[in-house]
């Protein structure tokens, strides 16, 4: 275990998240997010073969028993992209990122609802002060006080990314079921598979030819979406999910960096009082796991015989 590679390893995907959401973002005027989809997740796929090649897991990586878990983790992964990539060609990207981090407290519910997982009190009035902050979020595009009223393409954008937040937090699920029976190696191999191969089904609505500079874009938004999926994997080696987990919430600060810097985007106040309160609680729901993980291993330890 190394507590500070786990980090770096962390920042630094989700730095490479970032820059590839960019690209898509710079593409969305003329590709449509279903073939963002299959750039995405195709051109990942030689990173990721490289990556079990390096590793030695190619056998794991390709070897599972469960290729329905797989679809259907796929099939929600790949929604979610679509929506998500939608989305980024509505709303700015600090917005987007915002809205996004409402996945991880829609998981709490979902596996509560699908998986059983006891939701104690805590967690319950962390997930509320979270979604407090979503619609502090969504509030101004969703209401007639907005610039554009309910028909506006932003408020569709915040529908749009938050029912892809919605599938991103069903894949969760879907991961916390697949992890029991299959290697790390294999859900980020297949997923990527699936996901390419399902966006193939948006073919008829509309998928162009992309100019040389669009393509160059596209490929390199798949090459680093692979890149950062290898790194986020690499990441959860050297450190728990508990210390590396709340580096997720550094994708804000960067993507309003490259929002201002980049996209010439500027966030209200509103974004940013709502997307704090949705960090805090996702942060609090952590260290709360983390607490009651180190108190479960204290219990474990005591009951074990001595001598």
């Amino acid at each position: 275990m190394n507590p500070l590679r786990g980090i770096v390893l962390k920042l630094c995907s989700v730095a490479i998240f970032v820059a590839m959401a960019s690209l898509i973002k710079a593409a969305a005027d003329v590709v449509p997010p279903g073939e963002a989809v299959f750039f995405r997740s195709a051109f990942a796929i030689p990173v990721i073969v490289m990556w079990l090649v390096a590793t030695r897991a190619v056998k794991s990586g390709l070897a599972t028993r469960n290729f329905l878990g797989h679809f259907w983790r796929g099939l929600a992964g790949a929604t979610s992209m679509g929506f998500g990539f939608a989305g980024l060609g509505l709303l700015p990207l600090p917005e987007v990122t915002a809205i996004g981090y409402a996945a991880p407290l829609l998981a709490v519910i979902f596996a509560a609802m699908f998986l059983g997982e006891k939701v104690r009190a805590f967690r319950i009035l962390s997930v509320a002060l979270g979604m407090v902050g979503v619609v502090i979020i969504l509030s101004p595009r969703l209401t007639a006080l907005s610039d554009h009223g309910l028909g506006g393409a932003e408020a569709l954008g915040a529908i749009v990314v938050l029912t892809g937040a919605v599938f991103a937090a069903l894949a969760q699920v879907f991961v916390r079921r697949l992890v029991k029976v299959e290697k790390v190696s294999a859900i980020v191999f297949f997923f990527s598979l699936n996901a390419a191969l399902l966006s193939l089904i948006t073919l008829p609505f509309g998928w162009i030819v992309p100019d040389a500079t669009t393509f160059a874009m596209l490929i390199g938004a798949g090459i680093l979406g692979g890149l950062g999926q290898v790194l986020l994997t690499s990441s959860y080696r050297h450190a728990d999910v508990s210390v590396i987990a709340p580096f997720e919430y550094a994708s804000m600060l960067l993507a309003l960096i490259v929002g201002y810097t980049v996209f010439d985007e500027t966030p209200t106040f509103v974004v940013l009082f709502g997307a704090s309160l949705v960090v805090a609680a996702g942060i609090v729901i952590i260290l709360r796991e983390r607490h009651l993980g180190l108190e479960r291993s204290r219990q474990r330890s005591s009951m074990t015989p001595q001598g």
